[in-house]
């Protein structure tokens, strides 16, 4: 049970720093504009599109560090591609839970760093039970 926990926990961090790692526009205490919701939705597209998302990873030194730290925790490229699509489905709820405010979701993204189980726990039923789904296959492939 402690490496589930210890997994779930890598993985928490690893959407953390996924999204960190992109560029969001820079609107802060406001909703989204049109500009900053194609942006996002651009984002969005990324995380879930194998050569977008490498086209971005090639050109970015800190994207292409943060790859090869997710690579490393999922073991495999099915799961690697899968944590992408949880971070894009956690990018997405927190872009509706915090109103489209960039501001509050870099400060929400923050915040669970330092407690990704508060922030875990802040997540919808399915998404959560996607996470947890994904920590024990990653938990189980690691043995």
């Amino acid at each position: 049970m402690g490496r589930y926990h210890g997994t779930m926990r890598s993985i928490v961090i690893a959407v953390f720093l996924i999204v960190l790692g992109l560029s969001v526009p820079p609107a802060h205490a406001q909703g989204l504009d049109a500009a900053s919701a194609e942006a996002l939705a651009a984002t969005l597209r990324m995380l879930t599109d194998p050569s977008q998302r490498a086209g971005a990873i090639a050109g970015n030194s800190d994207a292409r560090a943060m790859d090869q730290k997710i690579r490393a925790l999922t073991g495999s490229d099915q799961l690697t591609e899968e944590l992408y699509g949880l971070a894009a489905q956690i990018f997405e709820e927190l872009g509706r839970s915090q109103g489209g405010d960039v501001g509050k979701m870099l400060g929400a993204l923050e915040q669970g760093q330092q407690d990704p189980a508060a922030f875990a726990a802040m997540l919808s039923p399915a998404t959560l039970a996607r996470l947890r789904e994904l920590a024990t296959r990653i938990s189980d492939q690691r043995k």
